[in-house]
């Protein structure tokens, strides 16, 4: 463990240790490009030099090990001259475009060019124009004017997915970065190329133009993809979510996260959205507020208790199934059934982060059901002619569920069918009552990941005024009083 000293401040580190992880340890900023700490270090940006005290010329802190007494510093007056013509270069052919450039306001050039930017550039020449709008695959876009070469997408690709789409051709001025021919830049990871390019020159299909981001607001929680329970932060605003972006977790998901976890909240924001209680009977709809109809359940659940049952799903916290089991054992409901999405592919894995098992707290349900004494059936089990009334805890992200119209046709011939659901679907109309549900950005709870590592959700906002939790749902149906949020700008956001 050697000991050393950054900017003036002493740090004991792990040998093998790099000076700018020991800057980073030390949370002393440090300018860079190349270097990620999930990657391999390339050490081709040269920006993050720093002095050696002993050694007479700088050095690069990403590709130097810290030794026992090294004393560093990146506060020398030749270390900011350095950086400061080091950044020059790279802005030799870089566009000035960061008024139309999705990565500005989190873009390291524009910060580095504030701290060590030479505002009267040296270069007389005109930049070398490259292409723009380069398509290279269905979810991300090149421009390959914006690059600075600092070859992290390339690395990712070749070390990460080991899937090689990615590398950079050409030489001097001409080097840019490129697909191979007929290989698209395709893989269930591919977004993550955008995250870590520092300066805008990869964006993503999917935000791209969509939004400023210092007009939105976020906050952490877990991504409800898969079982995986990968750490993400969400950004958001008074419109709606627009976007979800990995945290760095070593435990979960360490620096990444799937292309199909980015679309979690799509199915949050208010168009897809159950937004009122729904009666149906004889072909009719009748609306009806959430409480209002959750109690009207807990009437017929009263006279049909000895026929009832409740089928539950893996997408709901481990506090919502705790309240909704003990209510429904109170109620003498003794019928307990777990749906699960694709039985045959529960095992599968990507061999990264992606599980078959597409729901964040299959764990979690059933270390609850075990608490509460309770057997959970499969739900392919459940027989409706033997039910009078069955209560359905679908899953929030319906799109998981192949085999959805099949269960609602087959359990829609129970005499009640009570749907709780935060999306809508035409599908669930089949169902008696439609209950709506708040998503997992709109409540607070733990999810259970396959390893059984236990991570907090948190509430971000609300989105549609009156969905209930899971346990609101086990409150309201005993006829007691419920506190809900009942209004919020755009009929949703608040």
């Amino acid at each position: 463990m050697p000991k050393c000293t950054i900017n003036g401040k002493q740090i004991e580190v792990a040998e093998g240790t790099t000076v700018i992880e020991a800057f980073m340890k030390l949370e002393q900023n440090i300018a860079h490009y190349c270097w990620h700490p999930g990657l391999s270090v390339a050490g081709v940006c040269r920006m993050c030099m720093v002095k050696v005290e002993g050694n007479p010329k700088l050095q690069i802190a990403c590709n130097t090990k810290v030794t026992e007494g090294m004393v560093a510093s990146n506060e020398d007056a030749k270390v900011k001259e350095a950086v400061e013509w080091i950044l020059g270069f790279h802005l030799i052919n870089h566009p000035l475009d960061c008024p139309i450039c999705d990565q500005a306001g989190e873009c390291g050039l524009q910060e580095y060019y504030m701290t060590y930017g030479k505002y009267d550039p040296a270069m007389a020449e005109k930049k070398v124009k490259k292409k723009k709008v380069v398509d290279l695959g269905p979810t991300v876009v090149l421009d390959s004017e914006r690059c600075i070469l600092c070859d992290r997408c390339v690395r990712f690709t070749s070390e990460v997915t080991k899937t090689n789409e990615l590398s950079i051709f050409n030489r001097g001025d001409h080097a840019e970065v490129g697909v191979y021919q007929e290989r698209p830049l395709n893989n269930n990871y591919s977004y993550n190329v955008v995250d870590i390019c520092p300066v805008g020159a990869l964006t993503s299909k999917d935000f791209r133009f969509k939004q400023r981001v210092w007009y939105l607001k976020d906050f952490n929680t877990i991504c409800n993809g898969c079982s995986t329970g990968c750490n993400v932060k969400a950004y958001y605003n008074e419109n709606g979510f627009y976007r979800i972006k990995p945290v760095y977790n070593k435990e979960v998901n360490g620096h990444w996260m799937c292309d199909t976890g980015r679309d979690m909240y799509k199915f949050v924001n208010l168009e897809k959205r159950q937004t009122s209680a729904v009666k149906n009977v004889n072909g009719t709809s009748e609306e009806y507020s959430p409480i209002q109809a959750t109690r009207e359940i807990g009437v017929l659940l009263r006279k049909n208790v000895n026929e009832a049952a409740a089928v539950l799903t893996g997408q709901y916290t481990s506090e919502e199934y705790a309240s909704f089991f003990a209510t429904m054992k109170d109620f003498g409901i003794k019928d307990f059934y777990h749906w699960v999405n694709n039985p045959e592919k529960m095992e599968e894995f990507d061999g990264l982060l992606l599980r078959g098992d597409r729901n964040p707290n299959t764990a979690g349900l059933r270390a609850e059901a075990k608490k509460a004494n309770i057997n959970l059936r499969n739900a392919k089990d459940l027989d409706p002619k033997k039910h009078t009334l069955i209560i359905v805890a679908g899953p929030e992200v319906q799109a998981f569920y192949p085999d959805l119209q099949k269960s609602v046709d087959a359990w829609s011939k129970s005499q009640t069918l009570v749907w709780l659901s935060s999306c809508k679907n035409p599908v669930l109309f089949a169902a008696h009552w439609i209950v709506p549900m708040k998503s997992f950005v709109e409540k607070n709870g733990t999810f259970v990941n396959y390893k059984g590592i236990e991570q907090k959700i948190k509430k971000g906002t609300t989105i549609v005024g009156e969905a209930l939790s899971l346990d609101e749902f086990a409150i309201a149906i005993k006829g007691e009083r419920v506190d809900v949020e009942y209004t919020s700008p755009l009929g949703g956001l608040a």
